[in-house]
Order: C-alpha cells, then structure tokens, then sequence
C-alpha cells in the first residue's frame, strides 16, 4: 500500500484502512510512517482484509509520484518480499494513478523490477541459487485497462528475462566466458524457437570476407574468434530487418598498448554490447515482437603476444578502407567495423551498435545516460524516445566533420584514434566512415552496462529495455 508525504493516503488507502480497522491511519498516526520516499513498514493486523500482512511503502509527495518514483517504490518492496517467505504479493502502489504511466506501464514496470531485483548469479561450479519463495504477482488496476496491464506484464517479463540473460554473460569470468561460449549460447538460444536461427562464422571464414580489421584485434589470442549471426523472423519476409551490432570483446588487456592493472578485471564486461544484443534477442522471442531482427556479434579476446598487431601497423577492413592502428587498446571499434560492413546485405531498415567503446563517454555522462550518435536524425529521435519511455537514458552527441578530421593518417585511410579530445565522438566517426548509406546509431555504454568497484560490481542488464521499447514501438 501506498503511503504519500505527510501520511497521506489515496482514495483506495482509505477504502483498504477501512477494512483492516484504521490498521493504517493508527500507525501513520503514531508517526511509524510519514510517507517519506523508501520508507517500508510492515503490519501484522490487518482486520477484515483477506490478508496476513500489509506492507506500507512510503512513496513521497502525491503530485510527483511518477514512473521514476513508481519504481523505486516498487523496488522498495521487493527488498522486503524477496527476504522472507512470503509466497503471493498483491500490489497497490498504482491503484491512485502515475503522474506520467498508465496500466500498462505500471505492470510493466512491475515485472521488470521483479527481475531485476530477484536476480542471483550462478556462480560457476556452484549449484544454481534457490529460487524465491515469491510465487505470485498480482497488481490492481481499473478493470477497464485490464488488457494493458496484462499486455505490460507480458512485455514486462520479456524485459526481464533478457535482460536477466544479459547480467548473466556479462557477470561471467572471461575463463569460461570466451568467445567459443559465446558462440554455445548463441546456438542454445536458437534452439527455443523456430523463428530463430543462428550461424557461427570461424577465423578462416572472416578471412575470405576480409575482414581484416577484426582479425588484427584477435591476432594475440590463443582464444578463436567468433562472428555470431542470429536471425528472429517476427514479421514477414518482405519487411526490411532491424539489424543491432554487439561488441564482444570478451577479455580486453588493451593489447600491446596494455592498460594499468587497477580494475582490469572489470575488462570482462568489455562484451557488455554483446551481452546487450543477446538479451534483446532474447526478449524479442520471450514476447513474440513482431519485427525481423538481426543480431550481429564479432567477438574475441584483446591479448599481447608475440603475434599480437602492434601501434602503427595497417591493417584491411571488410570495406576496403585501410586504418593505422595507433593504439590497440582502441580495439573495438576495429571488430565493429567489421561487422556494420556485413550488414549490409541484409538492407536493415535500422542498423544500430552497442558498445563499451569509450571511457570518454564516463567523463562526459557518468553512469546515468548512454551515449548515441546517428547519421539519421529519425533513428536518433526514436531511439532517444523509447529511452524516455522505458526510463532507460541516452543523450545524443554531434558527429560534425571537424571530428571527422581528427582520424587523419599519414599512412592509411584513416587512424583508429583521434587523440584525447572527444573520444566518443571521434569513435563514433570512425564508425560512421562504415554504414554510408544505412539509417545508423550507435550506442556507448561504457558507463550504464555494468557498476564497477567493489561492492556494487556487475552487470545492469542495460540497455535492454532502451532497445526492447523501441523494437515494440518499431
């Protein structure tokens, strides 16, 4: 149940106060409760409602409760469910209304809050994690919106599922998470519907499609590259595909430009694109989306060795273009570039890349919104708006030609750095020289895919639900 600043309650409060016998006014009265945002309390006399117990969620003023707000309510009262043995939970939190969410929305909101707050890693070797207790979600809504709010449920779930996939390949170590598992997962994933089906391309197949770019960044590895392609035909033949790129790598060292050794661990969720692209294939066949996508993952490890490419070589792409490798740890972007070339034979409709691509996005961000980039302001548009709606952030940054002429080499087409101003700009550029003629955006989620440090470390499932939104909306 809600309870608003100052104990205020809606006018379902009242009515539910009635019934368990002023429970609720007592206790808000008695200033156990003032309604303060996060606030939970639990009540064990519940009077003539069929319940054992009603817990209060404090949700802040009544005005501003909006979708923002929803979830951390939300959230609030999964902590409390999720540590005890409580097995059926019916919610109230938007029986009143969201300033800025309906039935649909609301439900949504709730499914997806559900996975993410339930979510325990496997760790591996280990048996897999009791399952909750929790065995029923129910929300109250107008029975007028029943359809949506079943409808929100339904595509809540999908988000969930995905993006709980998603947390999951991220979270893996990059001794078990290798490119070769990748490739396993993919191949599972196929295996859950007929609309979906997978292809894995080898070192020496990339090789007779030139795709020499990306196999310079896998020259140093031990580990086989792979070129996963997953195919969802939700719609009909005919209908162009969106097509999402996934940046794999699964361990990044920097390569022979080696990072420092603080926090190089965390260089496991260097595949956080890949991890992304998954889970919203994932979600697209959990819901049934009625879109054809295509997931395009290139994936390897970024190792020094002997063998590895060194700062100043030229290497071919898959285009033609030749580039100087000035810095191998800006390894991405040359496994991309790769992989948007192949994406043109399936003429998308949409052809979007999702990486950890660049620090400079953290700086200029920070961990709340991801960076994006678009040759089309259409697409761009789009993409900012189903990240408003599904409260997951991006902002948009200019590609202007002045960037563009920071990539200037002396001895190939083009330099896979621009220096150190503008580093998400000047490596959406180099991207930008592989998708002319393509609707395009790119994605940096080097600050949103996981949380670093010590306590607070993995993966967040973002940004899934950016994506998802905007395949619904599509």
């Amino acid at each position: 149940m809600p309870v608003f600043a100052s104990g205020k309650l809606g006018s379902v409060g009242k009515a539910i106060d009635a019934l368990a016998a002023k429970a609720i006014s007592a206790v808000i009265k008695a200033g156990d409760i003032s309604g303060k945002a996060g606030e939970v309390l639990l009540l064990t006399e519940t009077g003539a409602l069929p319940a054992e117990r009603i817990l209060l969620v404090g949700c802040g003023e009544k005005e501003a409760f909006d979708r923002v707000e929803y979830r951390k309510a939300v959230q609030a009262s999964f902590t409390v469910l999720l540590n005890k043995s409580y097995a059926d939970a019916l919610f109230y939190l938007a029986a009143d209304g969201i300033s800025n969410g309906g039935a649909y929305r609301s439900a949504r909101i709730l499914a997806e809050t559900w996975h993410r707050q339930s979510y325990r890693f496997r760790q591996p070797g280990k048996p897999k994690p009791a399952e909750q207790s929790l065995k029923k979600l129910s929300i109250i809504i107008d029975s007028k919106h029943r359809d949506a709010a079943k409808k929100g449920f339904a595509d809540g779930n999908g988000v969930g599922v995905g993006m709980s996939f998603t947390r999951d390949l991220g979270n893996t170590p990059a001794n078990y998470c290798t490119p070769s598992y990748l490739a396993g997962q993919a191949r599972t994933l196929a295996k859950t519907d007929k609309k979906l089906t997978t292809q894995i391309l080898t070192e020496a197949n990339m090789k007779k499609l030139g795709m020499g770019s990306f196999l310079s960044v896998t020259a140093g590895s031990s580990e086989p590259a792979k070129f996963i392609i997953m195919q969802y035909q939700g719609a009909a033949k005919t209908k162009a595909p969106i097509v999402i790129v996934g940046k794999g790598i699964t361990f990044d060292t920097g390569g022979i430009s080696l990072k420092p050794p603080a926090a190089m661990d965390e260089m496991k969720y260097d595949m956080g694109g890949a991890a992304s692209a998954f889970g919203v294939m994932r979600a697209a066949v959990e819901i049934g989306i009625k879109v054809n996508l295509v997931v395009l993952i290139p994936t390897c490890e970024n190792m020094p060795s002997a063998t590895a490419t060194k700062p100043g070589d030229v290497v071919t792409s898959m285009s033609g273009q030749t580039i100087e490798v000035l810095n191998t740890d800006a390894e991405g972007r040359l496994i991309l570039c790769d992989a948007l070339t192949y994406a043109r034979r399936f003429k998308p409709a949409a052809l979007i890349d999702i990486a950890t691509l660049t620090g400079a996005v953290v700086i200029a961000l920070g961990k709340h919104r991801m960076g994006l980039m678009a040759n089309s302001d259409k697409l761009a548009n789009a993409l900012m708006g189903a990240g408003d709606a599904a409260d997951d952030l991006a902002w948009r940054l200019p590609l202007d030609k002045p960037y563009n002429d920071l990539l200037k080499s002396n001895f190939a087409d083009m330099a896979n750095i621009g220096g150190r101003e503008a580093g998400t700009i000047t490596a959406a550029c180099f991207l930008s020289r592989f998708t002319e003629g393509m609707e395009w955006a790119h994605l940096d989620i080097a600050g949103v895919a996981y949380n670093g440090g010590t306590t607070s470390k993995g993966s967040t499932g973002r940004p899934v639900q950016l994506l998802v939104e905007y395949l619904l909306q599509h």
